[in-house]
């Protein structure tokens, strides 16, 4: 499956498309990883906990997306867009959607 940010596949022409497909994951943040970021956020610095979280909300979500264009008879997703939203009290929540348009490249 070639997930791509671009409108075409260089090198493959798409041949149908199947419509727009997404991706969704909400993910809780655990109390030890907003403590160490609270921490983080005083003195300053990256904060891994977040970022780990972060990386595997996205992984989860294009997995979601490309199961999901399987479905739909789709070997590609062309335009592919990730949009990241704090949810629930104080931002407890991240919520990750990706979307694109499901195609049939050769």
């Amino acid at each position: 499956m070639i997930i791509t940010t671009t409108p075409s596949i260089e090198g493959h022409c798409i041949k149908e498309y199947k419509g727009l497909v997404f991706g969704e994951v909400i993910a809780g943040i655990n109390f030890a990883r907003d403590f160490a970021a609270g921490f983080r956020n005083f003195i300053g610095g990256r904060v891994a906990g977040y970022e780990e979280e972060l990386v595997e909300a996205r992984d989860n979500a294009l997995a979601e997306l490309s199961k999901r264009a399987v479905a739909m008879g789709a070997n590609a997703v062309v335009g592919v867009r990730c949009d990241y939203e704090a949810l629930g009290e104080g931002g407890s929540m991240l919520m990750v959607t990706v979307s694109g348009t499901a195609v049939v490249t050769e």
